[in-house]
């Protein structure tokens, strides 16, 4: 089926113009109603009309972004980096990247996500925006870092955590992603091809994580071989395990207690 076009009115046309002659792709309640010289309702209905029609795209209440050039047939489809990147500044919040999005970026996990996982410290809670799902995770600005400038080929700078720490992320939250075991066969073929991804991810594991997450990967990174020296830290982190956590969640609890790390280990890594 053809997409039928957008018909941009007067008002639309001069949005748009605007936008493009000062370079600006946001706009606030209130702001055109001065710019254009209409009164506040006229103004409610143009925004409401030209976010009904693709024309622009509804942040949050009161705030809108609109392109810098007319789009094709009046229809405009900003990307993902986008829309988040300017969501983020008007919000004035730290953000990053991660969970699906960063297992996908890292070439951990062949499935294309259908949704973005964003951590920050403002907003929470699955949201459509400009027909673009996005799953918001709110934390402490402390377990915020880790992170990478990511330039998109559109030339918009995102937020994508490192590779440590998409991995500590995938062991961190398990339960929402379902990466156990999966992600300590991601750790250990990182560490095949980077060995010195492991003090990378003993420093974010020490920063971002908690002791069930140091736990996990300390018996991880013992099976792996590593110098008892690097491990002492995480070691620390945890201090006495009088309690037992699986080494895999979620499963038969049925299995061998290794005291040095507080586990039970009920179950064996994928071949």
């Amino acid at each position: 089926m053809k997409q039928r076009k957008s018909k941009l009115g007067f008002l639309e046309m001069q949005v748009l113009s605007y936008a493009q002659l000062r370079n600006k792709n946001i706009f606030v309640t209130g702001e055109l109603k001065k710019v254009l010289g209409i009164t506040a309702k006229q103004e409610r209905e143009l925004l409401s009309r030209m976010n009904r029609s693709g024309v622009m795209i509804r942040l949050k209440r009161g705030a809108y972004l609109v392109p810098l050039r007319i789009p094709s047939g009046g229809r405009w489809m900003a990307s993902e980096h986008l829309v988040l990147a300017k969501l983020m500044e008007i919000y004035q919040a730290t953000y990053q990247i991660s969970g699906p999005n960063a297992f996908y970026f890292y070439s951990y996990d062949n499935q294309v996500p259908m949704r973005v996982y964003v951590y920050n410290n403002r907003i929470y809670g699955e949201k459509n925006i400009g027909g673009i799902e996005f799953v918001f995770i709110k934390t402490s600005v402390k377990r915020l870092g880790s992170v990478r400038d990511y330039l998109t080929p559109e030339g918009i700078n995102t937020v994508m955590v490192t590779r440590s720490r998409a991995l500590l992320d995938a062991v961190y939250d398990w339960s929402r992603y379902n990466t156990i075991p999966r992600a300590y066969t991601w750790i250990l073929s990182s560490i095949a091809n980077e060995p010195e991804i492991i003090q990378n991810l003993i420093q974010d594991t020490l920063k971002y994580g908690n002791k069930g997450t140091a736990r996990r990967i300390g018996y991880l990174l013992t099976l792996y071989g590593t110098r008892n020296k690097q491990l002492n830290k995480l070691k620390s982190k945890i201090g006495s395990t009088k309690t037992f956590i699986p080494w895999f969640p979620g499963q038969d609890l049925r299995g061998k207690i290794n005291r040095e790390w507080g586990l039970i280990i009920n179950g064996n890594l994928p071949e």
